[in-house]
């Protein structure tokens, strides 16, 4: 079962507007990573399904956060079907995160009260999670989309939540653009772990990136 209500996870997105995206083999540099973010004021956090035996290093992960990070929202992304979102929420996942829209997943989710945030490329796909009754929707790819693609959205759909992953930077010039278009939060993988910062082991600067970047979004925001 999930460690936090849906709606605790809801607002930690809301109080943060970011949620870091990370995927490693290795259970001891995901937790590392995880706990970097989470100095830095992170408190929503997405694990990719990506590689063998990423379901046993979530496990383990999920069994730090509870002792390590107090209030962290841990999900899973890249859940494209059904038995795999059963599966993480079994095991304790906060929210699902995919990137794409199934029903199927939206059925399981909703059954258990779990956040579900399907990627969607077209305003239809967006139209229809929202009928599933996804409250926050995956904008992906966001560097093919565009801000002006978030933009055109929130014109006739004034309602909807979007989060953008994909070509987002931690920087102010590409944050600020995301935010002013009407962008809800953003998710952010690779920009936010060099690959040579995390060979490094150089945690220092991923708590500090992560707090850098969190105070950019506080200025685009209001909670």
């Amino acid at each position: 079962m999930a460690f936090l209500d849906s709606l605790d996870v809801y607002g930690n997105i809301s109080a943060t507007r970011m949620i870091p995206v990370f995927y490693h083999p290795d259970a001891e540099v995901a937790m590392q990573v995880v706990k970097a973010c989470y100095d830095g004021g992170v408190r929503v956090f997405e694990f990719t399904n990506r590689g063998d035996f990423a379901d046993e290093v979530f496990n383990t992960l999920r069994k730090f956060t509870a002792a390590n990070c107090p209030g962290l929202a841990l999900g899973v992304g890249s859940v494209v079907d059904a038995p795999v979102a059963a599966a993480y929420i079994q095991h304790g996942a906060d929210f699902i995160v995919g990137p794409l829209f199934n029903p199927e997943v939206a059925r399981i989710c909703n059954r258990h009260s779990i956040p579900y945030s399907p990627g969607c490329a077209t305003v239809t796909e967006i139209g229809n999670a929202q009928e599933a009754g996804c409250l926050l929707c995956k904008v992906f790819p966001g560097d093919v989309l565009g801000a002006r693609f978030v933009r055109d959205i929130m014109a006739p759909m004034p309602w909807s939540r979007i989060m953008v992953t994909g070509g987002v930077e931690p920087t102010e010039e590409n944050l600020s653009e995301w935010f002013m278009a009407g962008t809800y939060c953003v998710g952010m993988g690779s920009k936010l772990f060099p690959k040579d910062r995390i060979a490094a082991h150089d945690w220092s600067y991923i708590t500090n990136k992560c707090r850098e970047t969190l105070g950019i979004i506080s200025k685009y925001t209001h909670n």
